[in-house]
């Protein structure tokens, strides 16, 4: 039996006033999944109100796919892959699969942080006789036997120091302990700091998880009390956010793209002036250049584009014109500013991918053909090749494969084998239209094949975005762009990005001076740096 919904009418605000009533009667966690509920409520409304928005996205936003790789996209229709990356998949595949047991274990090694304990013989050193031939001598091996020990601790840990305190009996005059060298009278540490921004911004941790968490293992520290620490030390170490996007602007290429964002009090201030731009987004752009990520941040009514404008004023006039690679939407060309214009190849892919199920024969033929140049530029990867010779590389063995391509894409439509309308002639449609700028890692070194970069960063907003919903205000906005490029930065860099934010609000002066030097690359050659 169909079962008979019941429709009321009930707009954004009715529904919030209703949510905060139900606050009353609910408790704190209850509260919060209820309030969640109606939050994911509101984002579907809206995406459903958009009309670009169709029953595949809505399918894929509630279902998404684990992975877009050849084998898996094609298996469902039963038509097998050929291509030589495809075969390499499996092959990998089947050589994962007969690794020796125990693999997946981190070696000592791994632990780059580690506190390292030399432990020395009870008995012996090198040089002593040997206690069971009693004839030879024992030398010291060059590896020594390595054990790791973990162990576990809060996040926040709290230090109690009672300061003895002495009265004159007579005079009154009362003498206290000194406090310990190197504690200070300040109540949080600038570590505390950097752990609560790493767990927010960096792991996606909301501010009240981590005061259950606390509160659990005793010491108490409430969500209002972590907002307040963040946001304070984030004053003090923006100089190298800012430094950040100066360098940022200078790079070779620059990756950008945005995703949907709430901002509690912009969304007010947008209902109640009823404009034509309504979305809030924020964007992210990774910068490359010389092996070094930059990425950014930015939350706001702005598109990609517009941000990434802002970010190249910055640019120095003498340098060339760099590259940018971001998908075909018009919002993420940084206008009026003139680029070397790539867009982003897995996008075009993706548009075949989607339509398999429909045109597997078709769509097979396309995904074989760019898993061959993706197959390629893997290859030059791993051959450390530079710019040039990547290039070079691609243009012997990638072009005759996109030439093939694009001339039997031209001849599907030409030759009215696809119906235009249809989904695979709208796949193809968008590749031609875009084929000059899809291809511009044929023409230019350096440039990427696809957006991928900027994909992967975009998931630190995204992780914001499913466990805390939202920022209440800009102001937590920009300090959540704030942490998140410092945080992603060092990550792509492979940085301690604790140890990176602990060390900045150490030596928030030297920043303030010369924050090239503070940047997560050089802080550590700067910290053993004698002072001037």
């Amino acid at each position: 039996m169909r079962a008979t919904l019941e429709f009321i009418d009930m707009n954004r605000e009715e529904l919030n006033q209703l949510v905060e009533r139900a606050h009353t009667a609910l408790g704190e966690e209850d509260y919060r999944k209820v309030k969640g509920m109606a939050e994911a409520l509101t984002y579907l409304t809206d995406l459903v109100a958009d009309q670009q928005t169709t029953i595949r996205d809505l399918r894929e936003l509630m279902f998404p796919a684990s992975t877009e790789k050849t084998a898996a996209v094609l298996a469902p229709t039963g038509v097998k892959s050929s291509c030589k990356s495809a075969r390499n998949e499996t092959s990998v595949q089947k050589e994962q699969k007969q690794k020796p047991p125990g693999h997946g274990r981190n070696g000592a090694e791994a632990y780059r942080q580690a506190q390292r304990v030399r432990v020395s013989h009870a008995t012996l050193k090198s040089g002593d006789r040997c206690p069971g031939c009693l004839k030879g001598k024992v030398y010291e091996q060059p590896e020594p036997r390595r054990l790791v020990r973990i162990v576990g601790q809060a996040p926040l840990t709290a230090t109690v120091y009672e300061l003895q305190s002495l009265r004159c009996n007579l005079c009154g005059e009362i003498y206290g302990a000194d406090v310990p060298e190197g504690v200070g009278e300040d109540k949080y540490d600038e570590s505390a700091a950097a752990m609560i921004a790493q767990l927010k911004y960096g792991t996606g941790m909301p501010f009240y998880r981590l005061e259950d968490l606390e509160n659990n293992l005793g010491i108490p520290l409430p969500a209002s009390t972590q907002w307040e620490i963040v946001e304070e030390a984030a004053e003090l170490i923006k100089r190298a956010r800012d430094e950040l996007i100066r360098q940022a602007a200078q790079g070779e290429v620059l990756h950008n793209d945005d995703t949907s964002m709430k901002v509690l009090s912009l969304r007010r201030a947008i209902t109640e002036e009823a404009g034509e731009r309504t979305g809030i987004f924020t964007s992210g752009v990774v910068s490359t250049t010389q092996g070094r990520k930059i990425a950014l941040f930015f939350t706001g009514r702005q598109h990609a584009g517009e941000n990434l404008a802002d970010v190249l004023k910055r640019r120095a006039a003498e340098l060339p014109m760099p590259i940018q690679m971001s998908d075909a939407l018009a919002r993420n060309a940084p206008k009026p500013i003139k680029l070397l214009v790539g867009n982003c190849l897995a996008h075009g892919r993706r548009q075949f991918v989607q339509i398999t199920p429909n045109f597997p024969e078709a769509c097979r033929h396309v995904l074989e053909a760019l898993g061959e140049v993706y197959h390629n530029d893997q290859l030059a990867r791993e051959r450390g090749l530079s710019r040039v010779e990547r290039l070079r590389f691609h243009q012997e063995h990638s072009k005759s494969i996109m030439d093939d391509l694009h001339q039997w894409l031209q001849a599907e439509l030409k030759e009215n084998k696809v119906e235009p309308n249809s989904g695979l002639g709208k796949a193809i449609s968008y590749m031609l239209r875009h084929w000059q700028a899809l291809t511009l890692f044929l023409r230019e070194p350096g440039a990427p094949l696809d957006n991928n970069l900027v994909e992967r960063a975009l998931k630190k907003t995204i992780l914001h975005r499913k466990n805390s919903l939202f920022y209440k205000t800009l102001v937590g906005a920009e300090v959540g762009d704030l942490y998140m490029s410092l945080i992603h930065t060092c990550e792509l860099n492979g940085v301690n990005p604790f140890d990176y934010l602990t060390e900045l609000q150490r030596h928030t002066e030297e920043l303030g001076t010369k924050p090239a030097e503070w940047m997560p690359w050089s802080y550590r050659d700067s910290l053993v740096r004698p002072a001037c």
